[in-house]
């Protein structure tokens, strides 16, 4: 990718960084403490709530990868393929970019209190959602450099990568009824917010990162 698109790219993904975070704040604010649905939840989760097979299997398979043992095979797959290209830097953003959203998702649930079926099951944001959501933008963000995408496909590869896995996750998690809908727009919400950042902490600037050099 050449260095205007870089930085086109760059000033994209942090407006988006920056909203993301917004929202963050703000869902968090508002359902701070609480154990109920929300307005929202209450129009969204009656309609994919308690799915029933062959729709259950995929929503367990979905669950699978935000788990432990899904989530390793994930990052260590990622991991693999970086240093098998020999981009070590990329490698280090990946697991940096999906490890940090992660502990950025358990941190805010526990400042935020929030819980779903009692029994201090916190639920905002939902972590599974941040996972795969990370793990679609660190994927797209470097196939973006990799293919040498100009601006505006890059974009759309990345906002695209991340709203199909954001929202597959997410719809396993209503449905499994593990979260609420808000709980959802929350941990996609911390991705698209934590992972840019992650980016430039690691190399500097996200064109840095995902340069085919890396």
């Amino acid at each position: 990718m050449d260095r205007l698109a870089g930085r086109d790219l760059r000033a994209r993904l942090g407006l988006i960084a920056v909203l993301a975070a917004l929202v963050v704040v703000v869902v968090g604010v508002l359902y701070a403490g609480d154990g109920k649905p929300g307005m929202v939840d209450g129009w969204i989760q009656p309609a994919v709530d308690g799915v029933r097979p062959p729709w259950r299997y995929g929503a367990l398979a979905m669950d699978f990868l935000g788990e432990p043992g899904g989530a390793v095979v994930l990052v260590v797959a990622i991991v693999t393929g970086c240093l098998l290209l020999r981009c070590p830097r990329a490698a280090v953003f990946a697991v940096a970019g999906v490890g940090m959203s992660a502990g950025a998702a358990t941190l805010l649930k526990h400042l935020v209190g929030r819980t779903i079926h009692g029994d201090g099951n916190l639920s905002y944001p939902s972590g599974h959602t941040a996972f795969l959501t990370a793990v679609a933008l660190v994927v797209a963000l470097l196939a973006t450099g990799r293919l040498g995408l100009g601006r505006t496909a890059g974009t759309l590869l990345v906002l695209g990568a991340a709203l199909v896995a954001g929202a597959a996750m997410g719809w396993a998690q209503v449905a499994l009824g593990a979260h609420y809908p808000t709980d959802v727009l929350g941990g996609w919400c911390t991705a698209l917010a934590v992972v840019p950042a992650t980016a430039w902490l690691v190399d500097g600037t996200t064109a840095d990162v995902t340069s085919s050099q890396v």
